[in-house]
């Protein structure tokens, strides 16, 4: 059992908004252990958007649309679900009733064209919106079930929630549950994460992907079961196989970050950090202020233009001048442990912590200077700090 959804809206497919509904329809279909395989954009056009129905209809339990149920003739949902399931539009007068009802209690007169919302396919089952004027319907197919919900996000929330989600549950029958977990690494590229966990990946339930982002990726663990301690329990196995595969790069979980860890480590072993960045524009120091607001660990930084180095020499030259800017931001901010980062390169950056005698360093090569790149130095260089509180990295003495 699995379900699609289709959104519908021309200003979806030129970019103007994000669809934002499938998230969280997504997320909805996830908690009541209804599988979700496909997401489908269609513009407004009633050939095309009953098109795409029919096909989902040909894969797909269950068929979700959003939007194009408003009063307008841009709005072609209702006709495009009433050609792919072989019927007829009909007038439905309590949904008309409930639609007048809704502009008279704000003190409005109801446009003539807004009786279109009225009209649903025949044999649906029709569904009023109490906090808008767009009516839903349920269209129980042979192939199977078209919901069509309204694109505007409030009122879809309300109507999945209040309408939706009970009919599926007792028409589908649906008593299991799914729960996700989201493990965060750092310091390790996703082919080589890849490599170490293949084999996990090929789990039917669990089942594990991979999200790359700048300098860091997340492992999602998704777990269907017949209850949540169940699906905790098998979340808790999977994870636990891959954190002893690949442990040393695990940082955290779900709604931790880099930096909140980072942070965490620092204070819990009553250490304090001080930030020099040359080519990142502040970035590191941005992450740890907002997180650390109250100063437990980051006692703050200096921020360089990127033109401050621009090492054309030896690369110790710049070590030398990493390893100078760390110690001279620790005795500037009364910081334990100095970050530094250093341009050594026209494609080149140097990363280097020390805390005492202790240093932990490592050059990155990279292209470019716009955001992505700063992203992916901003989060090696707090992934090196890391390592240093944890003492799982080869140091250098000095």
């Amino acid at each position: 059992m699995h379900a699609e959804i289709v959104t519908t809206g021309t200003e979806l497919l030129l970019g103007v908004i994000t669809d934002t509904n499938s998230t969280y329809i997504a997320r909805q279909l996830r908690d009541i252990g209804l599988n979700l395989y496909f997401i489908t954009s269609a513009g407004d056009n009633q050939e095309r958007v009953a098109q795409v129905i029919d096909t989902a209809l040909d894969r797909s339990d269950v068929v979700i649309t959003t939007g194009g149920l408003g009063p307008t003739v841009d709005d072609v949902t209702r006709e495009a679900v009433a050609q792919a399931t072989g019927r007829d539009l009909v007038f439905d007068p309590r949904l008309l009733a409930s639609i007048e009802a809704f502009f008279q209690r704000r003190g409005h007169t109801m446009s003539e064209n807004n009786r279109r919302q009225a009209q649903i396919p025949e044999g649906a089952i029709p569904l009023e919106n109490p906090v808008g004027t767009a009516p839903c319907f349920i269209v129980q197919d042979p192939r199977g079930i078209v919901i069509s919900l309204p694109g505007v996000p409030r009122e879809m929330k309300y109507m999945m929630t209040h309408a939706i989600l009970p009919y599926l549950r007792e028409h589908l029958g649906l008593k299991q549950i799914i729960k996700t977990r989201t493990l965060k690494a750092a310091g390790i590229g996703e082919s080589t994460l890849d490599s170490h966990i293949a084999d996990l990946e090929e789990s039917a339930n669990p089942t594990i992907g991979l999200a790359a982002h700048p300098g860091q990726i997340d492992i999602r663990i998704t777990a269907k079961a017949d209850n949540e301690t169940q699906a905790d329990a098998m979340l808790s196995e999977m994870e636990a196989r891959i954190r002893e595969r690949a442990g040393e790069y695990v940082y955290g979980a779900d709604s931790e970050t880099l930096e909140s860890v980072v942070i965490d480590l620092l204070a819990g072993q009553g250490l304090t950090l001080g930030v020099a960045e040359v080519n990142v524009g502040g970035l590191v120091c941005g992450w740890l202020d907002r997180t650390d607001p109250q100063g437990r660990a980051f006692r703050g930084g200096r921020v360089l233009p990127s033109h401050h180095s621009q090492r054309t020499g030896p690369a110790q030259d710049a070590r030398q001048e990493a390893l100078q800017l760390a110690q001279n931001v620790c005795t500037a901010t009364q910081a334990d442990v100095g970050l530094a980062i250093v341009n050594s390169g026209p494609d080149e950056t140097w990363l280097l912590a020390v805390h005492g005698e202790q240093i932990r360093e490592l050059t990155m090569r990279f292209r470019g200077h716009d955001e992505h790149t700063r992203r992916w130095i901003a989060s090696h260089a707090l992934n090196l700090v890391r390592q240093m509180c944890l003492g799982s990295c080869s140091q250098t003495q000095m």
